[in-house]
């Protein structure tokens, strides 16, 4: 696969430099690679090399306020989940329910109910024959329909192939700071259609967020003030995990560095780090002209930006093998170390790349011309990204996330499982003498070490996993990243399963505080079907039915059984 891959990757040398040394190249690629030093998305790994050849994860759609305009973007949808992408949809432009709709003097149904027919589009598509169809629906804080909207995934299973997220701006979490009312307002006619609490909103997002883990919020305000191209125009939606901010028919293609393979001798190796930076951005460039973008739009659109999205994966294998302790203040300057030194030799090697072979050609009037640069190749060239697939691949922790377990089931496909034990944690232990087989079934039933008295407490606090650290410490990291990344940071705010509605408000309180681009929460146990379990079948079970007694929510259980 890697052969394939960086064959096809590296032939776009030819295309700036017919005396080009594409061998060469294709060698430095196929090892990047090979070593699992840095992997790119993956329809890149899937589809390089080809019939399909569809290379990019992330496309956002427009959605017009007119049938045309609905049933062109489905339409569109459906060709990109066909060739591997996931979409962002924005459904803020789309009249509220009960609107009228003049051509037959009827009411409008609304764009929840719209929501409907792409979910069901994207159940009927496999995306290429290999991947599960992914969207995610945005709608303003300021739409008539808000309400449904959050409320939308309530219902067991419904929107189940979407995220949510909701477009907040800085006018509402001053309002709700200040317990005011704000307008919703009708996007057909720019008018006031009523006013509403602020707070009831905001406790009404954080409700359902703690029962179902949607929706997410999006500081659209935040997002927009970083656009780099704003010229071109106003990002509305994000790809379906949250980190990609692209304007309407823009895509973006992924890649991760993986910084479990780069320590040495229990120090950050920043020359490799820097040359791994560099050949990462090299290939990301390369995979969009060698793309076959999916519409014609795309190809326009992505082309004329060149966005790109180098991140990282294996950060919590890093700290581990660092000996720092996630949930603390040398973790968090690490993160802050690492990304703006991404960042800085990621914006050197484009630079170097524009001199080569021109700018992006929406340079001008960009901030990057702003800023007096003179050349710039990429729009924008970090995003975090959750990594999912290719973090299995490379054996290492997914993005920026903490462990999720030292010992968990990983459901990969439908009715297929996998029990996981963190390899630094067996390796560690082994090396100190106090492996055993008895401890480690003894952990597979909790996932956590902590309170486990034969293991060290020094090992203790460096293995730290998602539910052991507090709330803030995990927005603060998102934060650090954050701060060095032109894009956004996929992360979740993991919550252990008594975590209250209170807890989640703090946490998108301090996100927009802290200037994220964007949060998602998940409460253990509040999805039916998750990725990732602690323990045994039966802790599964258990996390499907649990309530927390101390929670708002009012209202039954619906699994089987369930005493609730």
């Amino acid at each position: 696969m890697f052969q394939r891959v960086s064959k096809t990757i590296a032939a776009a040398e030819l295309i700036y430099d017919k005396s080009a040394d594409v061998q060469k190249t294709e060698e430095e690629f196929y090892r990047l690679m090979a070593n699992l030093e840095f992997l790119p998305n993956s329809p890149t790994l899937m589809n390089a090399g080809t019939e399909l050849g569809q290379l990019s994860a992330c496309f956002v759609l427009p959605i017009e306020d007119s049938i045309d305009g609905i049933f062109s973007a489905l339409r569109c949808m459906a060709i990109v989940q066909k060739s591997g992408g996931g979409t962002g949809l924005s459904f803020s432009r789309l009249r509220p329910k009960g609107d009228v709709v003049r051509s037959t003097m009827g009411a409008s149904s609304g764009p929840i109910s719209f929501m409907k027919i792409f979910n069901r589009s994207t159940d009927v598509m496999k995306q290429g024959g290999r991947r599960r169809g992914a969207n995610i629906g945005v709608l303003k804080i300021n739409h008539p329909d808000i309400v449904e909207f959050i409320r939308a995934k309530s219902r067991d299973r419904s929107f189940s192939n979407f995220n949510l997220s909701v477009a907040v701006t800085d006018d509402f979490m001053k309002k709700v700071d200040m317990n005011e009312e704000y307008d919703l307002v009708n996007p057909r006619t720019g008018e006031s259609v009523k006013r509403i609490g602020a707070r009831k909103i905001f406790h009404l997002i954080a409700q359902m967020a703690w029962k179902t883990g949607d929706p997410g919020i999006l500081f659209i305000d935040e997002i927009n003030r970083c656009n780099p191209t704003a010229h071109v125009g106003e990002i509305e939606s994000t790809n379906p995990c949250g980190e990609a901010t692209l304007l309407a028919y823009e895509s973006c293609n992924l890649g991760s560095i993986n910084l479990s393979k780069m320590v040495e001798n229990r120090t950050i190796a920043w020359e490799k780090l820097r040359a791994t930076t560099k050949l990462a951005v090299r290939f990301l460039d390369n995979v969009i002209d060698v793309n076959r973008f999916p519409l014609p739009q795309i190809a326009e659109k992505t082309k004329g930006n060149r966005k790109i999205g180098l991140g990282v994966m294996g950060f919590a294998d890093l700290l581990v093998q660092l000996k720092i302790p996630y949930d603390s203040e040398e973790g968090t300057a690490t993160a802050e170390k690492i990304m703006e030194f991404v960042s800085r030799e990621a914006i050197q090697e484009s630079v170097e790349l524009a001199e080569e072979r021109g700018s992006f050609p929406n340079f001008k009037g960009s901030v990057w011309e702003k800023k007096g640069y003179k050349a710039m190749r990429n729009a924008t060239l970090t995003t975090i990204a959750p990594t999912g697939s290719i973090s299995i691949i490379a054996g290492c922790s997914s993005g920026i996330e903490p462990i999720f377990a030292v010992s968990y089931v990983r459901n990969v496909m439908e009715g297929t499982q996998l029990l996981e034990v963190n390899p630094f944690f067996e390796r560690m232990t082994k090396e100190q003498g106090f492996y055993s087989e008895e401890l480690m079934r003894k952990i597979a039933r909790k996932g956590s070490i902590q309170g486990i008295e034969q293991i060290p407490e020094a090992i203790r606090r460096i293995f730290v996993t998602a539910f052991d650290i507090p709330p803030e410490w995990q927005v603060r990291m998102q934060a650090a990243f954050q701060r060095h990344c032109d894009n956004a940071v996929s992360k979740t705010v993991n919550l252990q399963a008594d975590a209250t509605v209170e807890d989640i408000k703090n946490v998108f309180t301090l996100a927009y505080k802290y200037k994220c681009k964007g949060i998602t929460v998940f409460r253990y146990g509040s999805k039916k079907e998750q990725v990732l379990y602690i323990g045994s079948e039966k802790a599964k079970n258990k996390a499907r039915c649990y309530v927390s007694v101390h929670s708002e929510y009012s209202g039954n259980c619906t699994t089987p059984s369930c005493p609730l």
